[in-house]
C-alpha cells in the first residue's frame, strides 16, 4: 500500500530526533486499489499458533497475544505495510532533545463504549505497567525507554505517580526521559504501551478482557472467545477510522499443529496461517506457490542455558553445547525456507546494524565439534561421566523436530544424554520465568527495529532475561550505548556486546527467522514488507 510521503518523512525524521510541527494526516486503513472487486463476505480467519495467555497488554509477553491485541487496542503510533512508524492515537509529536517528547492526540479517538481516548488514559496505562502490583512481565520495557523513574518504580523504591509522563491537557501527552533515546517514538508501537480503559479495569479487575466486559480503542472489539477454540472480533463502530475498515469479522484460531493448520488452509477454512510445516514446504512451494509467503522477519531462534544452575554456570559447558549444533543442517535441511544460521543474537535484517561473525562461526562444523569435545572434557564430562539434562520447548511440531535434531547432534558428537520436555504455552512461559529449566528453546522478535531491542534482553535487569545471564561488563556496554546520541558509536557498542555474548555464550543462537506462512491470494493489503510482521486487520480486505 502506498502512503502519503509526509507520514514516512515524519517517521524517519523523528527516529533521529528532529523537531516537527503538529501535522494532520489522512486516514490509515484498508487502502483498496481502484477497480478491485471485493468479495460479498468480508470475514478473515487466521491461525494464531496457540491459545493466548491473556489479552491484557500489560500482562502479556508473547507474539500470539500481540497479534490479537494489535486489533483490539491502538497505541500512540502504528506501522504501515513497509514498517514505517505512522500516527495511531497520536496525530503528531515533537522533540528537540530526544528526552522530552510531546504527543498531540487526535480528538476523534474513542473507546468502544463511546468514551473519548485522552492523554490521561496513557498516563494511567504507563503507570499501570511499571506498578509492581501489576506484575507486568514486560515492565522492563518502560525502563528501557529511560522514562523518568521507571526503574525506581519497578524496583519499589519510588511511587508510580512519579513516572515521567503527564497529561498537559486532554489531548496533549508529555513524556520525559532521563537520557536521550533517539528511537523512543518507534518504541511506542509496542503492545506493552497500548492504553487500557481505566473504568473497566476498576470495575471488573482481571475479568475486564472477557467479551462482555471488554472496552478497547482499536479497530475491532471482542465478539466471542472460546478458550482453546477461537477468538472472534468484529469492527469497533466507535473507532475513529471505522469507515475505512472493510473486514466485518476476524477469527483467530489457536492451532499448534502446523500440518493441521496447513490442511485447514488448503480446505479453505483458514485465510492466513501462522506457520508452515517444515516437511511440506517444498511441495507447497511447488503446488501452491501463489499462497506461500516468506518475507524476512525481525526474529532470532535460540536455546537459553540456565546460567544460574550447575553445570550451565560453566562457560565451557555452554560453549560446547552451542558449538556442537550444526546450524546449517537446521536451516538448509530441516527448515529450508531461507532461514539463516545464527552465531549472534541480533538478526542481520535489523536496520543500520551489521554484526561481525564471531570466531566460532568462521570454523567448519568439524572444527567446532572438536572444540566442543575438548571444552566438555575440560569441564569434567566424558563417557564415564556423561552430561545429562532436560531441554524444554513449547508445544509445536516444528519446535519438536528441531529439538529432536539437536538432541541427536549432542548425543552423536558429545555423548550427551538429553531428555526432551514440551509444555503448553502458558505453562512453558511460567516455567522459564521461574528458572525451573536446564536448557530452553526460545525465540525473540524485535519490539522495535533497532539492535537494542535484542541486546537489552541479556541485561541483568531485564525481567525477560530467562537464562539469568549477569555480566557487569555487558550491562556497562549496553548502558553506554543507550546514553549515546551518535548512531555510529551506538552500533559500535552493540557490536562489542555481541562479541561478549559469543565469549560468555549465555545462549546458543541457532537461526534467524523468515516468516513462512500461507496467505490466500484473495487477502488484499497483506504487509509482506513489514520486518516486524505487524499485521493490522483494519488494513486487510477480501478480494472476489
Amino acid at each position: 500500500m502506498e502512503r502519503l510521503k509526509n507520514k514516512i518523512t515524519q517517521a524517519v525524521l523523528l527516529s533521529v530526533g528532529l523537531t516537527l510541527a503538529s501535522t494532520s494526516f489522512s486516514a490509515f486503513a484498508a487502502d483498496v486499489p481502484a477497480g478491485t472487486q471485493l468479495a460479498k463476505v468480508q470475514e478473515l480467519v487466521r491461525g494464531n499458533g496457540t491459545e493466548v495467555a491473556s489479552l491484557d497488554p500489560h500482562k502479556t509477553e508473547g507474539v500470539p497475544e500481540s497479534h490479537v491485541i494489535r486489533d483490539l487496542l491502538e497505541g500512540l503510533v502504528n506501522q504501515d505495510s513497509q514498517g514505517n512508524t505512522i500516527p495511531g492515537v497520536a496525530l503528531s509529536w515533537e522533540t528537540t532533545d530526544n528526552k522530552l517528547f510531546t504527543f498531540h492526540l487526535r480528538k476523534d479517538a474513542k473507546w468502544s463504549n463511546g468514551d473519548p481516548v485522552t492523554a490521561e488514559d496513557f498516563v494511567y496505562s504507563f503507570k499501570r505497567v511499571v506498578d509492581p502490583v501489576t506484575a507486568s512481565p514486560y515492565a522492563w520495557y518502560l525502563e528501557m525507554t529511560n522514562m523518568v523513574n521507571a526503574k525506581e518504580i519497578i524496583e519499589g523504591t519510588a511511587d508510580k505517580e512519579t513516572l515521567g509522563v503527564k497529561a498537559i491537557d486532554p489531548y496533549t501527552l508529555q513524556v520525559t526521559l532521563t537520557t536521550a533515546v533517539p528511537y523512543f517514538v518507534k518504541m511506542m508501537g509496542h503492545t506493552t504501551v497500548k492504553p487500557v480503559h481505566k473504568a473497566s479495569i476498576e470495575k471488573f479487575g482481571d475479568k475486564w478482557t472477557k467479551p462482555e466486559n471488554f472496552v478497547g480503542n482499536g479497530a475491532f472489539t471482542i465478539a466471542n472467545w472460546v478458550v482453546n477454540e477461537r477468538i472472534e472480533l468484529v469492527p469497533n463502530n466507535n473507532y475513529w477510522d471505522n469507515a475505512h475498515t472493510v473486514l466485518t469479522k476476524v477469527t483467530f484460531l489457536p492451532i499448534e499443529n502446523q500440518v493441521s493448520e496447513m490442511n485447514r488452509f488448503l480446505s479453505g477454512e483458514i485465510d492466513i496461517t501462522n506457520e508452515l510445516p517444515n516437511e511440506h514446504y517444498k511441495r507447497l512451494a511447488k503446488d501452491h506457490a501463489e499462497s506461500v509467503s516468506i518475507p524476512g522477519n525481525l526474529c532470532s531462534y535460540y536455546y537459553g542455558f540456565n546460567n544460574a544452575k550447575a553445570p550451565f554456570n560453566d562457560v565451557r559447558v555452554r560453549k560446547a553445547l552451542s558449538y556442537a549444533i550444526d546450524r546449517n543442517v537446521i536451516t538448509k535441511f530441516l527448515l529450508g525456507q531461507g532461514q539463516k544460521p545464527a552465531y549472534f543474537l541480533t538478526p542481520e535484517i535489523v536496520a543500520g546494524f551489521h554484526p561481525q561473525m564471531p570466531a566460532y562461526g568462521k570454523l567448519t562444523q568439524k572444527q567446532r565439534v572438536q572444540e566442543a569435545k575438548d571444552l566438555l572434557s575440560e569441564a569434567g564430562f566424558n563417557k564415564q561421566n556423561p552430561l545429562k539434562f532436560t531441554l524444554l520447548y513449547n508445544t509445536s511440531e516444528n519446535h519438536k523436530k528441531i529439538a529432536a535434531a539437536i538432541q541427536s547432534m549432542w548425543k552423536k558428537s558429545l555423548g550427551v544424554d538429553v531428555q526432551l520436555e514440551n509444555q503448553e504455552w502458558k505453562t512453558y512461559l511460567d516455567t522459564r520465568r521461574q528458572g525451573d529449566f536446564d536448557v530452553t528453546r526460545a525465540g525473540w522478535c524485535g519490539d522495535y527495529n533497532e539492535a537494542s531491542s535484542f541486546l537489552s534482553l541479556m541485561q541483568s535487569n531485564n525481567s525477560s532475561n530467562d537464562p539469568k545471564y549477569k555480566s557487569a561488563e555487558y550491562d556497562q556496554i549496553m548502558n553506554k550505548a543507550l546514553l549515546s546520541t551518535d548512531d555510529q558509536e551506538r552500533n559500535a557498542l552493540y557490536a562489542e556486546a555481541e562479541v561478549l555474548l559469543a565469549k560468555d555464550m549465555p545462549i546458543a543462537p541457532i537461526y534467524q527467522y523468515v516468516k513462512a506462512r500461507l496467505v490466500n491470494p484473495h487477502v488484499g493489503g497483506f504487509p509482506t514488507n513489514n520486518a516486524e510482521d505487524k499485521i493490522f486487520s483494519k488494513d486487510l480486505y477480501i478480494k472476489q
